[in-house]
């Protein structure tokens, strides 16, 4: 049973605004740094917050570790950028180098979850000397396709598969946002069929108390979807951005999660890990657990977390 955190609690963790190219990240900075130790960056997902690793940043600030987690790029307090190339996957590990300039860290092990999982891949591959370890959920590091992303995903699996559906400016955007909390509670990936269906009941997992999906709610009532979006709409433009990717391998300590029910396994199975993570510690599979990994099974997750933590130094 997943032990609820009272948002009070978050609300009270210390932040940070880190000043990156034309805006500012809102960062949540939580446990003491100590010699020798790096910090431990947490990246969120889509539509997620840096609220989504509560149950994470404080139990490894317990054991000793101190932790960043921003809201990312386009989300949050953090700024939303009107640009839809402001949201590239180099300019997203820019900020992450910014993190770790303002809070004086050489490199920190980095954490990602969903969205937050391909940047952090990507940072390994940018900036290796930043990155001591990496660990990704949900979403695997792959070799790099050998065409843009855009028209594979099209067809293969059609004009309604999510990426796809996301790509026209103010479609998605406007159907996420009509009804806030169906959309934090859906229990299908987002389409135009499930935009078009308005009579469910919008009941939160038994993983999410109401006051956390008020925390949610509430946020994105504001800031809208639109930020995180535009992650999307540069798919295809990452892919050329990162042509000196080709061949490249991720050196450092390296671990995978994700839940044996993700949906995300259907149509990104882990199979080429080995191919570009040369010093894989773990692939963790958590039975029953779907996408939302880390709130879904936090004890699970953050046993995964430590015992890589401990073993990367």
């Amino acid at each position: 049973m997943t032990t609820h955190i009272p948002v009070g609690d978050w609300q009270r963790v210390a932040t940070r605004e880190v000043t990156t190219g034309d805006i500012t990240l809102r960062v949540f900075d939580h446990g003491e740094a100590r010699p020798g130790r790096p910090p431990v960056v947490l990246c969120h997902g889509f539509p997620e917050l840096a609220f989504s690793w509560r149950h994470q940043l404080f139990a490894l600030a317990e054991a000793g570790h101190r932790v960043l987690v921003p809201d990312m790029r386009g989300y949050g307090g953090s700024g939303r950028p009107a640009d839809v190339g402001a949201y590239d996957i180099l300019t997203l590990c820019g900020d992450l180098v910014a993190l770790l300039d303002d809070a004086g860290a050489d490199d920190a092990v980095f954490v990602g979850h969903d969205w937050g999982a391909s940047v952090v891949w990507n940072m390994a591959l940018e900036h290796p000397e930043r990155v001591r370890a990496v660990a990704g959920m949900s979403v695997p590091v792959t070799p790099r396709a050998p065409a843009p992303p855009l028209p594979i995903l099209r067809s293969r699996l059609g004009d309604d598969f999510y990426m796809v559906w996301f790509q026209e400016p103010g479609v998605a955007d406007r159907a996420l946002s009509r009804n806030v909390r169906r959309t934090m509670t859906a229990r299908e990936i987002y389409s135009d069929k499930w935009a078009a269906r308005v009579d469910e009941e919008a009941v939160a997992p038994c993983w999410l108390s109401e006051d956390e999906l008020a925390y949610y709610v509430d946020t994105f009532t504001v800031t809208g979807f639109t930020g995180g979006l535009n992650y999307y709409r540069n798919l295809d433009r990452n892919w050329a951005l990162t042509e000196h990717h080709e061949g490249r391998t991720i050196d450092c300590p390296s671990l995978f999660v994700t839940g044996s029910k993700d949906p995300v396994g259907r149509f990104m199975p882990a199979k080429g890990l080995d191919r570009v993570l040369t010093d894989l510690r773990g692939h963790v599979v958590v039975d029953g657990a779907g996408h939302w990994l880390q709130q879904e099974r936090p004890e699970e997750v953050n046993a995964a977390l430590l015992d890589f933590l401990s073993s990367a130094g």
